[in-house]
């Protein structure tokens, strides 16, 4: 009974697997699936379908749409045979005994034959395995990062070490199917049914990957604040989700070759907050500080200063309270040490007139308060 059971079973499945497929995507696919296996439909326009069919058998002349932005892999007994990477309608043909297939012009008897053979061997069962798989072109998104406590790195713009906890999200786009499937996927996946998915919380190298962004996170800054050509500085990272991707995509792919073995690469970055330690921000303020007194701006700051000074100083003590404003507050070249100067107790006359002179010439004194202040320091 046992033999006459298997002898059935094998030729109702090679004349099941002769039927000729439609294959698409799954249907309700998350817009961040990264592989997953085709789907047959298995009808014909209402006007018949078959439900016994092999799952991993394709008959020859099935038909297989690859959609934008997809890439198509095809596999035959776990090893890749082929990759479509333009969007189409395709035909599937192999020399497999187990895809042959009368629909497709193969002959009915001698394929028929062969396959029951080879399935009667392997208990009604196919002795091969036929995968296709789509996988994602596109840019993946909701990939995401963040730290729990401070990273620190050196930062040449601030010339110490700052610190801060960060989250945000990344793209991430699959730049070598290949590479993807052979050397990241886990085996379980390469299985009709299965998504790999970045953003599952249960995908065991999804997670690998958000530790190794994690961890890539104080290079990537350091990288980005610290390119001499560029310039940056920590506070336009967030406004440069591109520049800080190419940092971050450099610093994982240093660290754990994420294009040259895996095929994957980081595209644009969203840094959702960055919260510093007290010590970087009291820097960040101080630069903020010497930014504002820099430069053009830096000048009307101070004239705008010693405008309100000079109306404080005549209202007690005329020209000396100007000239004593002048001494505390400094010249424009020295406000950027963001320090006031103590005032000597005792000045040269010489240097006092040259200060004053140099004051008249940027317009910040009038030439009667300077012809004032000139008279009393010679005692005329």
């Amino acid at each position: 009974m046992g033999l006459i059971q298997a002898v059935r079973g094998a030729v109702g499945g090679a004349l099941a697997d002769q039927w000729q497929d439609f294959y698409t995507i799954p249907d309700r696919l998350p817009p961040t699936a990264a592989l997953f296996a085709a789907v047959p439909r298995g009808s014909n326009a209402g006007r018949g379908s078959n439900l016994h069919g092999s799952s991993n058998i394709i008959s020859n002349g099935s038909k297989i749409v690859v959609p934008e932005g997809y890439g198509l892999l095809l596999m035959q007994d776990g090893k890749i045979t082929a990759l479509v990477a333009e969007p189409g309608g395709y035909e599937w043909r192999s020399d497999a005994l187990q895809s042959k297939s009368v629909f497709a012009g193969d002959g009915l008897l001698d394929p028929l034959v062969m396959q029951s053979w080879e399935r009667f061997k392997f208990g009604g069962q196919p002795g091969t395995q036929q995968l296709a798989f789509f996988v994602s072109l596109k840019e993946l998104p909701d990939n995401r990062f963040g730290t729990q406590s401070e990273i620190y790195w050196d930062d040449a713009f601030l010339n110490t070490q700052v610190g801060a906890i960060t989250r945000g999200t990344y793209t991430l786009r699959i730049v070598d199917p290949i590479l993807f499937v052979k050397n990241f996927v886990p085996a379980s996946y390469l299985q009709p049914g299965r998504v790999f998915d970045f953003t599952d919380l249960d995908n065991p190298a999804a997670e690998q990957l958000f530790n190794e962004v994690v961890a890539s996170l104080a290079p990537a800054f350091s990288r980005y604040t610290n390119d001499p050509a560029k310039g940056n500085r920590i506070t336009r990272i967030q406004q440069d989700s591109v520049g800080f991707a190419q940092s971050l995509s450099e610093a994982v792919e240093a660290a754990y070759q994420w294009r040259s073995q895996r095929g994957l690469e980081i595209v644009k970055t969203a840094i959702l907050s960055i919260e510093y330690d007290a010590n970087t921000r009291e820097l960040l303020k101080t630069v903020q500080r010497a930014d504002a007194l820099s430069g053009a701006r830096g000048n009307a700051n101070l004239q705008a200063s010693v405008a309100q000074g000079m109306q404080a100083a005549g209202e007690h003590g005329g020209a000396a309270g100007i000239m004593g404003l002048g001494m505390a507050s400094g010249m424009l070249g020295g406000l950027g040490a963001l320090q006031q100067p103590t005032a000597p107790a005792a000045e040269d006359p010489v240097a006092k007139l040259k200060k004053a002179k140099e004051m008249l010439d940027m317009g910040l004194i009038t030439q009667a308060d300077y012809d004032t202040l000139k008279a009393k320091t010679l005692g005329l």
